[in-house]
């Protein structure tokens, strides 16, 4: 992977998916991939034969109901369909990768004051598989009171890149949403991989790997957003990774590397 072109691939694959194509060839393209990667298409808000482009399948709503939010206002949930990769406490800002593996919150965030903020407390990395569903939500409700985009690289974040390649989640592409919630201040990281052609916000005009310098803004008027609301949408899949000030939450007892998780499951709350 050190020898292919890994952004300019990127780029090519988002430009492929968004193209309009025949109805036939981009439906032909959807059924062999949901076959392939085993996609629950009954779960899809509409059949195939709905969606303009490949891309537009890949960042397909989900029917309402499919996806219930468990309550609460210091219950987490998931933001993502996804599996676990690994969690815990950032121990003096560190974050584990893998087994002999980790990297710190001040190059994850590319701010160590805003790393300072999380340092101690609960982390979680979920990996999206390319069957799974590619919308990010809110893990609790609250408000919106900025973002941070950070360049990178983009290699890829399935489980055997995660093993073998040094720092992998601070060296990739991020797009950083910040909460204000009942159980404080949170980080959404969600990371940019090899063939992830663009990561995009729904709650602000943002679109990554563009070739844009590194930007952040803070909300003088953070924007509302209730537990289980859209963030944004991964133009095909990757990671991401949730930050939580420490001894505000606690994760459940399922919270284990392996687990398969969906939108909107309870995953811990108030210690």
């Amino acid at each position: 992977m050190k020898l292919v072109p890994k952004a300019s691939l990127s780029r090519l694959v988002g430009v492929a998916t968004r193209l309009p194509a025949p109805p036939a060839l981009h439906q032909a393209a959807a059924q062999i991939f949901a076959r392939a990667y085993r996609v629950d298409l009954d779960e899809a808000e509409q059949p195939i034969s709905g969606f303009r482009t490949f891309g537009d399948f890949f960042t397909r709503k989900l029917r309402p109901g499919s996806r219930p939010v468990a309550p609460g206002d210091a219950v987490v949930v998931s933001p993502v369909d996804g599996v676990v990769s690994e969690c815990g406490l950032s121990t003096e800002g560190r974050l584990l990768q893998a087994k002999g593996m980790d990297y710190t919150l001040a190059a994850l965030l590319a701010d160590p004051e805003r790393a300072e903020a999380f340092a101690g407390g609960a982390w979680a990395t979920i990996y999206l598989a390319p069957r799974d569903y590619h919308r990010i939500h809110a893990p609790l409700g609250g408000t919106i009171t900025g973002y941070a985009y950070v360049p990178g690289q983009f290699w890829p974040v399935n489980p055997s890149s995660v093993r073998t390649v040094p720092n992998l989640f601070a060296a990739n592409e991020r797009l950083v949403t910040f909460l204000s919630t009942p159980l404080g201040q949170v980080a959404v990281v969600k990371v940019g991989a090899t063939c992830v052609g663009r990561i995009r916000a729904t709650y602000d005009d943002v679109v990554t790997h563009r070739g844009d310098r590194a930007s952040e803004k803070r909300y003088a008027a953070p924007m509302p957003v209730e537990k289980g609301g859209e963030l944004g949408v991964f133009e095909m899949g990757s990671t991401v990774i949730l930050c939580f000030e420490p001894g505000k939450v606690k994760f459940d007892a399922l919270m284990q590397a392996g687990a398969v998780l969906r939108m909107g499951q309870a995953i811990g709350g108030a210690p």
